[in-house]
C-alpha cells in the first residue's frame, strides 16, 4: 500500500467512524485510485476495512476483473462468490434483497455483513431516522433506493442485535446507515 492510500484509509476510517456514529450525516471521504466502476471513495473504504481474513463480495456492475485484481492486491482480501460468507459487501448496481447476506448470529452478532453501497446521489425522496447516534430525528435522501427500502430496513431492524450494516456512498460522500435505525418516510 502506497503513503498516498495509507493516509486516505486512515481518513476514509475516521470518517466512516464518525458516519456510524452519527447515523445519515454525510461525511466526506478522499478517495484512491481505483478501477472503474469501483468509486475512489468506495476503495478509500475498503481499504480502510478489509483485509486477508474479510471475504467480500461484490455485484455483478462490480464484479469486474479488473477491481477483483484491484481489491486483492491492496488488501488481501480473499473475492468470494457465496454472498453468505462476505464480510464486506460491495454494490454497484441494483440493491439485492439483504436475506441474501449474513445476519450475523445471536451469539455473534457482529459477524454480519456491512453494505457498501454505490449511489448517484444524497438528494431524493427524504428518509426519516431516529435511534442511537441521533438526538431526536435526522433527514437523509438518497437515491437511487429500491421502492421498498423502508420496508428493507424495519425488517433489518427486527433482527437486532442482528442484522446487516449500510453505508452509502455517492461521489466522495458518505453515510451510515446501522442496523440499530427505525427509518419512516421524512
Amino acid at each position: 500500500m502506497s503513503a498516498e492510500t495509507a493516509f486516505a484509509s486512515q481518513a476514509a476510517f475516521r470518517a466512516l467512524m464518525e458516519a456510524f456514529a452519527r447515523p445519515g450525516e454525510i461525511r466526506r471521504v478522499n478517495g484512491v485510485p481505483a478501477p472503474a466502476p469501483l468509486t475512489p471513495a468506495t476503495a478509500a473504504l475498503v481499504t480502510t476495512l478489509a483485509d486477508y481474513e474479510t471475504p467480500v463480495w461484490l455485484d455483478a456492475a462490480l464484479a469486474q476483473p479488473a477491481v477483483i485484481e484491484w481489491i486483492r492486491f491492496h488488501t488481501g482480501a480473499p473475492v468470494t462468490d457465496n454472498s453468505m460468507h462476505a464480510t464486506f459487501v460491495l454494490i454497484g448496481g441494483a440493491l439485492p434483497d439483504f436475506a441474501q447476506f449474513s445476519p450475523g448470529s445471536d451469539e455473534y452478532p457482529d459477524r454480519s455483513a456491512t453494505l457498501i453501497v454505490q449511489i448517484e446521489r444524497f438528494a431524493g425522496r427524504p428518509l426519516c431516522l431516529q435511534g442511537p447516534g441521533i438526538q431526536t430525528t435526522r433527514s437523509l435522501a438518497a437515491e437511487p433506493l429500491p421502492e421498498d427500502f423502508i420496508e428493507r430496513l424495519a425488517a433489518n431492524r427486527e433482527l437486532y442485535p442482528r442484522g446487516i450494516d449500510l453505508v452509502l456512498v455517492a461521489g466522495d460522500e458518505v453515510a451510515a446507515l446501522p442496523r440499530s435505525l427505525r427509518v419512516t418516510e421524512g
